[in-house]
C-alpha cells in the first residue's frame, strides 16, 4: 500500500515537527575544530509502514567502513553549498534516489562523531527525507554492494535488537546491532537510527497523525 502525493501523507507531517527541535551549526563551515565534515541521508519511503533506506558498503581496503551497513552519504566536498547538499548528492551518486526531484526534507538529527581513534576525524550529520511509495533506489556507486528498504516497525521491534563482536586490536568487543536480511546494522549507523527512533518511538507518530 503506497501513500501519496507525498505531500498529503500525515506520517510526515508529524516527523517534521517532532524533527523541529534539531538544529544544526548556523555557519555550517566545511570543516570544524580541525574536523571535516560528512552528511548522511535517512530515506524514508512512504509505504505502510514507512520504510527506510540502507546501503551495504562494497569491500574495500581504503573504506574503514568497509563492508558495513550504512546510510547513503559521504564526506562534504567543497564544491557542496551546505551539508544538507552534501546528504543529497551523496544519496544521488550511490542509490540514483534524486533528493532534489522527489524527496521532501523533514529535518535533520543531532550531529554525531566516531568514537573510535582509529576512524577518520569526522563530524557526520543526518538529515531525513520523504519520497514516494513506489521510489525505488539501486547500486549506483562501485562503493554500494546492495540496497535494502527495511521497515521501520522492524526497526523498532525488539526482536530486531542484536549484537555483534568485532575483533580489535585491544581484543573482540561486542556492539549493540540491529539484524536486518541477516546483517547487522550498527556503529554510527546504529547510534543516528537510535536518534531516530527516539523521534519515532512505537507507533506514535501514527496515532498521533490519525487526530
Amino acid at each position: 500500500m503506497s501513500f501519496g502525493p507525498l505531500e498529503t501523507d500525515p506520517r510526515f507531517w508529524v516527523l517534521s515537527e517532532a524533527l523541529a527541535s534539531y538544529a544544526g551549526d548556523e555557519n555550517d563551515p566545511l570543516f570544524l575544530e580541525g574536523v571535516v565534515r560528512a552528511s548522511v541521508a535517512l530515506v524514508l519511503r512512504a509505504t505502510d509502514p514507512l520504510e527506510l533506506l540502507l546501503i551495504k558498503r562494497a569491500a574495500s581496503d581504503r573504506d574503514p567502513w568497509s563492508g558495513h551497513m550504512a546510510l547513503p552519504g559521504g564526506r562534504r566536498d567543497a564544491d557542496d553549498e551546505n551539508s544538507e547538499a552534501t546528504a543529497r548528492r551523496e544519496t544521488l551518486e550511490e542509490t540514483e534516489v534524486d533528493l532534489d526531484e522527489v524527496g521532501t526534507p523533514l529535518g535533520r538529527l543531532d550531529d554525531v562523531r566516531p568514537s573510535s581513534v582509529r576512524l577518520p576525524r569526522l563530524v557526520i550529520s543526518p538529515f531525513v527525507y520523504g519520497v514516494p511509495g513506489a521510489q525505488a533506489a539501486s547500486d549506483a556507486s562501485r562503493e554500494v554492494d546492495r540496497i535494502f528498504w527495511v521497515s521501520v516497525d522492524a526497526l523498532r521491534d525488539p526482536g530486531t535488537r542484536s549484537s555483534i563482536n568485532i575483533p580489535l586490536p585491544g581484543g573482540a568487543q561486542n556492539f549493540p546491532s540491529f539484524l536486518v536480511d541477516g546483517e547487522h546494522v550498527w556503529g554510527l549507523t546504529f547510534r543516528i537510527l537510535e536518534q531516530f527512533l527516539e523521534v519515532y518511538p512505537d507507533g506514535e507518530l501514527d496515532r498521533r497523525s490519525e487526530r
